[in-house]
């Protein structure tokens, strides 16, 4: 069944912009297996998904429970070619306010799992000579935020350890991207006011905020042939909110 396609791994995949990655990259050909956190969640997951693929359950801060996930993966559908890094929180406060655990747990959820995940899925890819690794990032590693210390650090480390994995694993023919969202409407803005909103939007050139499927489609270029080229990068879908 799978094993004639690429398997693609994609964490937080239960809503937001992780469920459009992962209906993308079905539409793409791949197997896609999502995580979410509960058993609840990746029974809806599999469900979405159907008969291209499988939600699982995944705590991204453990590490045992990521080596069965992927091993789990490789019995029973194949070698994870498609890594997108995707699974991530936020804990906002001013620096002043931020306890040491809401700083670990940012760093823990975004960049360690990060490590983790690629690190596991590294042998599988080597072994194909082929392997796509896309981190999604944020706009916030470039543009500041108050109140966001732990995110912007955690995101901006994301894009650095993306670069030099990068230059480690070109001569095997796997890509490192990251993917930078900038303001996406996703649950979370539905529930800001409309004042909020607009001033959100106000910030955009394009004047809007930008939708879940705007990154999924960079997700899906990223891993096709077409991005062959294409490694150590970081990807901007911000409607011109940052400009590099």
């Amino acid at each position: 069944m799978t094993q004639e396609r690429k398997v693609a791994l994609v964490t937080g995949a239960s809503r937001g912009i992780g469920a459009a990655i992962a209906q993308q990259l079905i539409q793409d050909g791949y197997f896609v297996v999502g995580t979410a956190t509960s058993e609840s969640g990746a029974e809806k997951l599999s469900a979405a998904l159907g008969e291209h693929g499988a939600g699982k359950v995944l705590d991204v801060r453990d590490g045992a429970a990521i080596d069965a996930l992927v091993s789990d993966i490789e019995q029973n559908y194949g070698p994870v070619l498609v890594l997108v890094n995707n699974a991530g929180i936020t804990k906002d406060n001013l620096l002043l306010r931020m306890s040491e655990d809401d700083w670990d747990d940012i760093l823990n959820i975004h960049l360690k799992a990060v490590y983790r995940l690629s690190k596991r899925v590294l042998k599988g890819m080597t072994k194909a000579r082929f392997g796509r690794i896309i981190n999604i990032s944020s706009v916030v590693a470039h543009f500041a935020n108050p109140g966001q210390a732990n995110y912007s650090a955690a995101k901006a480390g994301i894009e650095a350890f993306s670069r030099s994995l990068a230059k480690e694993m070109g001569s095997r023919q796997i890509t490192v991207n990251s993917v930078a969202p900038g303001f996406i409407a996703t649950e979370m803005t539905e529930q800001l006011s409309e004042e909020i909103r607009k001033k959100m939007s106000d910030q955009v050139a394009l004047g809007r905020l930008g939708a879940p499927q705007d990154i999924a489609d960079a997700v899906s270029f990223l891993a096709s042939d077409k991005a062959s080229y294409i490694t150590g990068t970081v990807l901007h879908v911000n409607g011109g909110l940052y400009m590099a």
